[in-house]
């Protein structure tokens, strides 16, 4: 497993500004001493996620998501965290080395920058291509298309030989091995042991993730052949999971967290023809199915989606299909109005980009959209095909997850239709209710495992607030690690003491922010959680901070003398005790009793709380700096 420095971590966060990188994905506003937003991670509409500039730290009062920049930007990206921290270094300008300790995770990551290295090289090679003498054709169907050099460039579009030894004479010539050809998608192996060259003679754009590296291919036809398919992407690889990708999402999602809207188009020439009109919120999916990992990539950036599919059966059936898992995130849907025979390529090439425009300002609610296209077929002639109908849309309005949005459209679509609402809205409750409590469905993709969801380690309140103390009060930090026996002695009653224990073992300076997320970001997800859940804990310190640590740990000595003395009687209940057990625990009762007529007051406590007006000696070891902890490091 490899591992980043807690120094080179530090380093990272001290020359990153919170508010900068969570502003440039979501809009975030000024609200007195700290800056506000709605919730990425959630859906809500009055904001109650929190950006402390002071601290360079966010918290979301709604989901209770909390953290620094790298846990900010691991979470909307679904990175890992040293991903996470590469990403903001490369922001800052800091290189990240990485030290593998486990064989493993080393090989893997090894194996995944050659993928990448292969696609990067693999690209150029067939860009250099579309231009030669025999890539004449190539470039003669980007020009029917409208599309002229300066796109092919912009896009790194490339052309694959339709002789297989041309590129198999270059491949040669590279430092990767044939297994790793294939591990690409781009050989496939032969049924006699040799390799083939998975795509000829075709049109070859680059599918990009999220941070614009090639993973993969997609290879237009140029020549008609009726045994092969108009696009062949490539196979699902180490690096390419097609349910996970959408195309050209790498170059519009800045515009698409401007616009808080995204364009859905069919193909990849559309989503480009989109782009090079200006029109950059554009992307389209890898000639599958809309999949609900795609819908749970776009909540981070979107809150409405424009549906622009052909205007056929088969774009109404995929519109339908991305409504559904659009809907399940969240994601209002519209539907934008294509001429029959159109798509975005073809319409702006006769109409002009303008005109596009408007076509899409006209984009129309997607359950209007589908009582259009039902009116137009005659579905809603008969009062049979009506009800019918009107059943269909009850599940499909069932999936809206905000109930107010829910009642206000079942009014709409109960108007529309001429059904009553009280009898459409019990419907709309019973699809609900069945879709609950059936099995969710594995996507046709990839398939769904379960979300793990982490939930905070059980932890006192008091114990709570006196770790945020800790972290964020040098005095306070300093005085509570003079107090290594009482809270050794309390952990065995109260839950979360360890976590302090280890607080002020780390001693994270209070005065930086940098090194107290630093320190954070060490700690397991359930512990980190705990800490930043409690509402205290974004709260700065109190003047008396002396006192009122006092009173914190006073506090939790009388609840661990509370507890230890109903554990106590507890044992002293149980049958068939013997005598010399009885008479060592009323010996411990009465010391119990004794110690907890002194809690009340302002003490220093020591070993088994009792009160000791003289400080301990023994402070809290200091932990020497080390590497970021692999349950947040991989």
């Amino acid at each position: 497993m490899s591992q980043i420095s807690r120094e080179t971590t530090e380093q990272i966060l001290a020359a990153t500004d919170i508010v900068d990188v969570i502003g440039s994905y979501i809009e975030v506003k000024r609200a007195g001493a700290v800056y506000k937003a709605l919730c990425p991670f959630h859906n809500e509409k009055t904001p109650s996620f929190n950006i402390n500039q002071a601290r360079q730290f966010f918290h979301c009062f709604g989901c209770k998501k909390s953290g620094d920049a790298i846990t900010f930007v691991r979470e909307i990206e679904n990175l890992t965290f040293a991903d996470a921290v590469k990403k903001l270094g490369a922001r800052v300008g800091i290189t990240v080395v990485e030290e593998a300790v486990d064989p493993k995770e080393d090989q893997a990551r090894r194996q995944r920058g050659r993928l990448l290295d292969l696609h990067r090289e693999t690209t150029e090679f067939l860009h250099q291509m579309l231009f030669t003498r025999e890539a004449t054709h190539a470039r003669e169907y980007l020009k029917s298309r409208g599309f002229g050099k300066e796109m092919a460039v912009r896009w790194q579009i490339g052309w694959m030989p339709e002789s297989s030894e041309t590129f198999l004479n270059w491949a040669r010539t590279k430092n990767y091995k044939r297994g790793e050809w294939i591990d690409a998608g781009i050989f496939g192996s032969g049924e006699r042991g040799g390799v083939f060259v998975r795509f000829r003679d075709r049109l070859m754009f680059p599918i990009r993730n999220e941070h614009g590296d090639v993973i993969a291919f997609s290879g237009r036809q140029l020549r008609h052949d009726p045994k092969s398919g108009k696009y062949i992407n490539s196979p699902e690889t180490p690096v390419f999971k097609k349910s996970n990708v959408l195309f050209a999402l790498e170059r519009a999602r800045q515009s698409i967290l401007k616009e808080n809207c995204v364009l859905l188009c069919e193909g990849q020439i559309d989503a480009i023809a989109c782009h090079e009109q200006g029109i950059t919120h554009a992307i389209a999916p890898l000639g599958t199915a809309f999949t609900p990992n795609h819908a749970k990539l776009l909540r981070r950036y979107a809150k409405t989606a424009l549906l622009c599919f052909d205007a056929d059966k088969a774009g109404f059936t995929a519109a339908e299909r991305a409504y559904r898992e659009l809907a399940h995130e969240g994601i209002a849907v519209r539907v934008v109005r294509m001429p029959a025979g159109e798509d975005p390529d073809s319409f702006m090439q006769k109409h002009g980009a303008d005109a596009f425009r408007e076509i899409l300002g006209s984009a129309v609610d997607f359950f209007d959209f589908k009582i259009d296209q039902a009116a137009a077929a005659g579905l809603l002639d008969d009062p049979q095909q009506r009800l019918a109908f009107a059943k269909e849309c009850t599940s499909l309005l069932s999936l809206i997850p905000d109930a107010v949005l829910r009642e206000g459209m079942i009014e709409h679509v109960g108007t529309r239709l001429k059904a009553g609402s009280i009898e459409l809205r019990d419907a709309v409750f019973r699809a609900a209710r069945a879709t609950k409590n059936k099995p969710q469905r594995a996507d046709r993709d990839a398939p769904q495992e379960p979300e793990l969801v982490v939930e905070g380690m059980p932890i006192d309140s008091t114990v709570s607030y006196l770790c945020g103390l800790a972290l964020h009060s040098a005095t306070a930090q300093e005085w509570l690690a003079e107090q290594f026996e009482t809270l050794h002695e309390a952990a065995e009653f109260l839950e979360g003491v360890p976590l302090l224990e280890e607080i002020l073992s780390a001693r994270p300076d209070p005065a930086s922010h940098v090194a107290v997320n630093a320190f954070i970001a060490t700690l397991t997800e359930p512990q980190r959680l705990a800490l930043t859940s409690d509402p205290t804990f974004h709260d700065d310190p109190p003047e008396n901070v002396i006192g009122a640590t006092e009173e914190a740990l006073a506090k939790i000595c009388a609840k661990a003398l509370h507890r230890r003395d109903a554990s106590i009687k507890a044992r002293m209940s149980q049958p068939n005790i013997e005598l010399g057990e009885m008479n060592r625990l009323l010996n411990e009762a009465k010391l119990v009793a004794e110690l907890l007529k002194g809690v009340g007051q302002r003490f220093v406590f020591s070993d088994r709380f009792a009160p000791n007006r003289k400080p301990p000696f023994k402070p809290f070891p200091r932990k020497t700096h080390s590497p970021s902890r692999p349950e947040n490091n991989p």
